[in-house]
């Protein structure tokens, strides 16, 4: 199972929009490089959410419930402590991950070493 970090701007759509609607399409990816990340993308795989703008915070997570060039993503628990990027960048783990080097790119693969970081950080041991 793979780990995926999913960007997306809260004025758009949140976290909270996600745990209202439950399920979403997760569509509207332009960057072809994101494109073919959620088309890796496979049921079951996990997913953090990530505030961009004034945030720049994971907040949550969820999880692939169905794949294909639009996965749908479902709702699951909100971390308790959302994590920054500045947490983030400051931790060995991420120092080559694309979350840092293309501040761009809104569908970032994450190793298991990184996503136990989120977790941890995020008061979800």
């Amino acid at each position: 199972m793979t780990t995926w970090l999913l960007k997306t701007e809260p004025s758009e759509y949140s976290f909270d929009d996600l745990v209202r609607d439950q399920k979403t399409a997760w569509d509207g990816v332009a960057n072809p490089v994101a494109r073919k990340h959620l088309a890796a993308m496979k049921k079951g795989d996990a997913v953090v959410i990530y505030h961009t703008g004034g945030e720049r915070r994971a907040v949550g997570l969820a999880s692939v419930a169905a794949a294909g060039e639009a996965p749908v993503i479902a709702a699951g628990a909100r971390l308790p402590q959302p994590v920054s990027l500045d947490a983030l960048k400051a931790a060995p783990a991420f120092a080559a991950s694309p979350l840092v080097k293309i501040g761009r790119l809104s569908v970032v693969p994450l190793d298991a070493k990184q996503a136990q970081l989120i977790l941890e950080l995020g008061d979800l041991r």
